[in-house]
């Protein structure tokens, strides 16, 4: 069926060289002598280790739990021993390690028992439990947990699923490849997605350099005999293969900043994602191997289907590493990182293996300052202006680059390919999006740590307050129930109000209760050490006695006497009259 494509903005057209590597079908590659499967190899949380040292594991057993809804399993992908569960080198240009199973197979190659899963019967949140324990996420670059995309979005409903195939970038073919050998289960699998986001349409695109698998694909489509698929060719352009440059071409729907596919009631997925969700759910097969491209300076470049977890220097030997590589590359010449060693091993996002050498790359040219020519903004896919974005980025004005967007950049490196300064615009992109999100990452942690201690400061606030409050409360009510007992002994209501004490003051009357309770321990305490006393002892001690008898006994005198001599001075009695002038008055 014919229909209508669109355009996107900017794009080039690099060589394709993807020839080489198609020659041959793919290869499964022999398990190596140790395979190294990183716990984090997806958009997300990290999942949690469920082996340890010394365990044995099974073909497609868990190894590692999701951590949260947006994660996804790991699976062992052969049968063996776990040597150890530590950090392990990463396929990063970072050169950073991360938590890692390693396992040495034991050639046996024992399976756990696999089942299909009953998706028709099944509910849609249980197909995706289904599917985030299986391991399945992204195959085609973003590695996002597949099982969160397979959801309505936010307009409620899906009207598109878009099935990318077009594999834009230059010498990876593992797509390509795919299509060829697999198209019914890829259709397959697009249909069990349809149903899952229900929608009404499935287009799956495919670039006009891959005729064999556009027609395989028709073939596979029209066995199906479903009207709701449709094979769709579109322009070779690079980069055709992005999800939203793909949506355009195919719909004519261009996604706003801010803003997602799924608004728009359109949904992507790769090629690859589509069979390992078929796989998945069908067969039972957690993801647990992938197709690799092996291209470049190797001497037989080709496509291997991969376990996960395999050394990169591995898979390069099988494909004939030339000597005067000088450099190692995951992905192609436009996106891909260069790899910090051959011990780092394969893991989900790994599509292509390319080796570098002077002759195949030559050696950049030096930067030169920007011309400000508009070269790289004509080219940009995205819309940007990528010569602001690197004015910004270089001088760390990272609130300006902002401005411009520098997030919507896919960093499909289109700019820095047509720059006649020869400048590495993308590397500054990513720079700046680097430390942005440190200083999000830091002020999160800031954030976090003044909330701590405000509340830190209103507990102990609370707590000074309640304890103050208990205080009052409890001095407040021992002078009531003293109140109550003198006037249980008093004579009469004049008695009575006389013997009440006056303590209104919490601080006199907790002093007041502080002294009552000293006076009562020590009315209480009983003489020490006095039994078996000698004579001259006893005396003594009857000495010491008779002394604080005699001491008390003043002490009560002189209180007394005092007391008359206040009593005699009566309230009620009329003050002297002021001397009369004939008595000595002066």
């Amino acid at each position: 069926m014919l229909r209508q494509l669109f355009s996107f903005n900017g794009g080039v057209k690099p060589d394709p060289n993807k020839g080489a590597s198609t020659r041959e079908p793919i290869a499964r590659l022999p398990l190596p002598p140790q395979l190294i499967i990183p716990l984090h190899q997806h958009i997300g949380g990290t999942p949690r280790p469920l082996v340890k040292a010394g365990d044995r594991v099974l073909h497609g057993q868990r190894i590692g739990a999701a951590d949260g809804n947006v994660s996804s399993a790991v699976h062992a992908p052969t049968s063996g021993t776990v040597v150890a569960v530590e950090p392990r080198l990463m396929p990063h240009a970072s050169g950073l390690s991360a938590m890692a199973v390693v396992i040495e197979p034991d050639g046996l190659d024992l399976r756990v028992e696999r089942e299909p899963f009953d998706w028709h019967a099944a509910t849609p949140g249980e197909v995706r439990d289904h599917l985030r324990d299986a391991g399945v996420v992204g195959l085609g670059g973003a590695v996002f947990p597949s099982h969160l995309k397979l959801s309505a979005g936010k307009a409620g409903s899906t009207d598109t699923l878009v099935i990318n195939g077009a594999e834009c970038e230059p010498f990876i073919t593992c797509d390509d490849m795919l299509m060829r050998s697999e198209p019914l289960d890829i259709l397959r699998g697009a249909q069990v997605m349809k149903t899952l986001l229900a929608a009404k349409q499935v287009l799956v695109g495919i670039e006009d350099n891959k005729p064999e698998a556009a027609a395989a694909l028709k073939a596979a489509a029209a066995e199906l005999g479903d009207p709701a698929l449709d094979i769709v060719v579109v322009p070779t352009r690079y980069p055709a293969g992005g999800a939203k440059q793909l949506i355009r071409v195919l719909t004519g729907i261009e996604v706003p900043h801010g803003q997602r596919s799924t608004d728009y009631g359109v949904q992507c997925f790769n090629v690859a994602t589509a069979l390992a969700v078929w796989n998945a759910l069908e067969r039972g097969e957690p993801l647990t191997r992938r197709i690799v491209t092996v291209a470049g300076n190797v001497e037989r470049p080709r496509n291997f289907d991969v376990a996960i977890g395999t050394p990169i220097g591995f898979v390069f030997e099988h494909a004939g590493l030339k000597p005067d590589t000088d450099k190692l590359i995951m992905g192609g010449p436009m996106m891909g990182v260069p790899l910090p060693g051959v011990e780092a091993p394969v893991v989900k996002a790994t599509n292509c293996l390319l080796a570098s050498s002077p002759a195949l790359f030559p050696p950049p040219e030096p930067e030169m300052p920007c011309i400000r020519c508009g070269e790289c903004a004509r080219a940009c896919p995205a819309d940007l202006q990528p010569f602001e974005l690197y004015w910004h980025s270089r001088s760390r004005n990272f609130g300006r680059a902002q401005e411009y967007h520098l997030f919507d950049c896919i960093e499909c490196g289109c700019c820095a390919y047509v720059c006649p300064s020869h400048i590495p615009l993308v590397d500054y992109y990513r720079y700046a999006k680097s430390e942005i999100w440190a200083r999000e990452r830091d002020k999160d942690a800031a954030d976090s740590a003044r909330e701590r201690f405000e509340f830190r400061n209103w507990r102990a606030e609370r707590e000074k307050e309640e304890k103050a409050a208990r205080l009052a409360a409890r001095s407040a009510a021992k002078p009531v129930a003293k109140t109550a007992e003198v006037a249980d002994t008093a004579t009469s209501p004049a008695d009575a109000q006389a013997a009440t004490p006056a303590v209104t003051d919490p601080k006199k009357a907790l002093i007041e209760a502080a002294m009552a309770r000293a006076r009562a321990q020590k009315e209480a305490a009983a003489a020490k050490n006095t039994d078996a006393l000698t004579p001259d002892q006893q005396a003594q001690v009857d000495a010491a006695e008779a002394r604080r008898k005699r001491a008390a006994d003043l002490v009560a005198e002189k209180q007394a006497a005092t007391a008359g001599e206040t009593a005699t001075v009566s309230p009620d009695a009329p003050a002297p009259s002021p001397a009369e002038p004939g008595d000595g008055a002066r």
